[in-house]
């Protein structure tokens, strides 16, 4: 269960940065607010995680659930480079977050 947690701590993670893109592009209330709000159901739902996971394991699968979703997020609804270096340390970021959790 606190693995599902920690994926669901890395998903507000990943829509609040989604959320911060957006307010940048267009200053609107409404994606200020849902930023703030991902950002605290992120660390709430980390801090729920982190109670059974250990810190070192959460904060970095966590981390990278985050960068590499945001990542990803930019590459298919904001244009960013799809170039095949990025996607292959993108993939390295994922794979090591599928390792940490196969060691864990």
């Amino acid at each position: 269960m606190e693995w599902i947690v920690l994926i669901v701590a890395g998903l507000f993670e990943m829509f609040a940065v989604m959320m911060m893109n957006h307010w940048h592009r267009q200053k609107t209330k409404t994606a200020f607010c849902l930023m703030i709000a991902g950002f605290l159901l992120s660390f709430l739902f980390l801090a729920i995680a982190l109670e059974t996971i250990p810190m070192s394991m959460g904060y970095a699968i966590w981390t990278g659930i985050g960068a590499a979703g945001a990542a990803i997020i930019g590459i298919l609804f904001y244009n960013e480079s799809k170039n095949s270096k990025r996607i292959f340390f993108l993939s390295l970021i994922i794979l090591s977050v599928i390792g940490l959790k196969l060691l864990g």
